[in-house]
């Protein structure tokens, strides 16, 4: 039996003229939608309008690369007589997505890299006395990415850097010299993170590493969240207000306008892609235009580097901090759970933690699905009796996630059963294996982030997923977080499973505005427009030459938020 076949009609007086012996259009359908009747509203459309549309892309490029008029490539997307024709089209289009938008990107990094920020003085008196803080040599990355760091903030210009790193590979420690860079020539920075517990446990680091300093005069820190009584609130208020304090650690909190700072001169956005690029405009509005780095434990592929973060330099921490243990990651299917919660316990036993995460925080009544909250009950009577246990998931409040994160922390818990906010969650250098149920419903990306809290100490540590992928896309996620512990490697790998569309998520702009072209696959394109576009701007920087009113009007419609930031500065 053939449920919903799709048919059509090849003779008669019903026969499709758009649908038959011919190249035809596949559109992303609806509910009571046909692709027939698709096809016949499209057509119809192309018939009455595509004479109406204006070539916005310059006729030299079009001449230059061989582009065939707007018109013509419209319709040959939909209706190309070859496929020639409609990959012409496809270029066509490609081109002049990646054209407008990488003009509005470099238009942004000029509008701040113009202005006059602080020019720090950093001796090598600093850098020698804050690698000897530390009871452990640093990396030779990090040492690279210092280095790139003290020459952005020698500079009269704001600095303007993302600092990409697998999880453990130290970037905090890289983003804290900012810091003391900062302090040491007599002003303050930021540090703002996307959750309260990302916050918070950048702010107990940096604290603990300053303790370390053996200066006569180490940095004063705070932690300013949503959260903090009002009373000392209003205190802290007053402190960054007054330069009394010279690190400010915090979340989205940061960004109120009541948070004023005296002489702010650098700041560090973590995992950038859960802001937005405003976000970090209102930071950067907090101080004379401060130093800004830009870090995330996600690796982001070239290609979207590009796309996402044209306005930026780019910094790779591609080494591991040495005496970090191994993380072996081993899959199960869900007949063989048992076997995992027997390796969980052993490791117990052995005096070591273990995480347990699943998709869901209750059971659903539409996913065959076991759910946190169930899972822990169950634990409690079942598997781990006797075991001491935790439950932490997005859906609680604040202060009660942090005081079971605090405990298992201190190991007052054995077994942390979590959903996903353990992601960005805490470090507990003693935990030793991370068990994922239902892995195929996580994201790659998800998947790494998630192995990543275990294995901080310096002994092995396990990754077990239990999984039983049914798509091709579950089974691949499946095989890459198997494959290889590079993050980078994942990134790519998750980039071509899931699409750039779906690779930050909906929100983040860049990918949005793209409708046709495709970063991944169209690489040479991109870079022969961001090639184009710089050329562009170099010439005319505030596009006022009368062939380039256009272009400016065509931006202002298309990416008003990077063109706002440009003309507010």
């Amino acid at each position: 039996k053939m449920v919903s076949p799709e048919y059509e009609i090849i003779a008669g007086e019903e026969a499709d003229a758009l649908s038959v012996d011919k190249i035809v259009p596949i559109y992303p359908l609806t509910k009571g939608m046909s692709q027939r009747y698709l096809r016949k509203v499209l057509k119809n459309c192309l018939d009455r309008y595509t004479e109406q549309l204006s070539d916005l892309l310059p006729v030299y490029l079009r001449n230059k690369y061989h582009l065939p008029n707007i018109r013509r490539s419209i319709h040959n997307l939909h209706f190309p007589e070859n496929f020639q024709e409609q990959e012409e089209a496809h270029r066509r289009v490609s081109f002049e997505e990646f054209f407008f938008f990488q003009i509005s990107v470099i238009l942004r990094r000029m509008s701040i890299t113009k202005k006059t920020g602080v020019a720090h003085r950093i001796d090598l008196d600093l850098i020698n006395r804050f690698a000897q803080a530390f009871p452990f040599s640093l990396t030779a990355a990090q040492r690279r990415v210092i280095n790139e760091i003290i020459r952005d903030m020698s500079q009269d210009s704001p600095m303007l850097r993302l600092l990409q790193g697998d999880v453990g590979s130290g970037k905090t420690l890289v983003a804290l010299f900012g810091c003391v860079a900062a302090f040491h020539n007599g002003f303050q920075s930021a540090v703002m993170a996307p959750t309260e517990i990302l916050a918070r446990q950048h702010y107990e680091n940096i604290k603990e590493i300053i303790k370390g300093f053996k200066n006569s005069s180490n940095p004063k820190i705070c932690l300013l969240t949503s959260s903090v009584p009002a009373k000392e609130r209003e205190k802290i208020l007053q402190d960054i207000k007054g330069g009394k304090i010279d690190i400010v650690v915090g979340t989205h909190a940061l960004l109120g306008k009541e948070v004023v700072f005296k002489n702010l001169s650098f700041a560090v956005i973590d995992e950038q892609h859960k802001f937005g690029v405003q976000q970090r405009a209102l930071l950067s509005e907090k101080g004379t235009n401060p130093d800004i780095l830009i870090m995330t434990a996600t690796p982001i592929p070239r290609t979207l580097c590009m796309t996402l973060y044209g306005d930026l330099d780019v910094s790779i921490l591609d080494e591991m901090p040495p005496g970090r243990g191994k993380i072996t990651t081993r899959s199960f299917s869900e007949e063989q759970a048992k076997e995992v919660y027997a390796l969980i316990r052993e490791m117990v036993k052995a005096g070591r933690q273990a995480y347990i995460v699943y998709p869901l925080v209750e059971e659903s009544a539409t996913l065959d699905l076991k759910a946190a909250q169930k899972m822990f009950a169950d634990f409690q009577k079942q598997e781990f009796k006797g075991l001491r246990l935790g439950l932490v998931h997005g859906q609680m409040k604040r202060k009660e996630a942090d005081i079971i994160m605090q405990k298992f922390k201190n190991k007052e818990i054995d077994i942390l059963v979590a959903t996903t906010i353990l992601e960005v969650g805490i470090d507990v250098p003693n935990a030793g294996v991370m068990a994922v149920e239902h892995a195929e419903r996580f994201g790659l990306s998800q998947l790494h982030q998630l192995r990543g809290r275990v294995g901080r100490g310096a002994e092995d540590a396990l990754c077990l997923l239990i999984a039983g992928p049914q798509t091709d896309d579950g089974k691949a996620r499946l095989e890459a977080i198997l494959s290889t512990n590079d993050g980078f490697k994942i990134a790519e790998c998750d980039l071509l499973i899931r699409g750039p569309g779906h690779y930050f998520g909906r929100h983040q702009h860049g990918l949005n505005e793209l409708k046709v072209a495709n970063p991944v696959k169209q690489i040479d394109i991109l870079e022969l427009a961001r090639h184009e576009a710089k050329e562009l701007v170099h010439q005319d920087p505030d596009l006022t030459h009368a062939e380039n009113v256009i272009i400016k009007e065509t931006i202002q419609k298309r990416y008003p938020q990077y063109l706002e930031m440009v003309e507010a500065g």
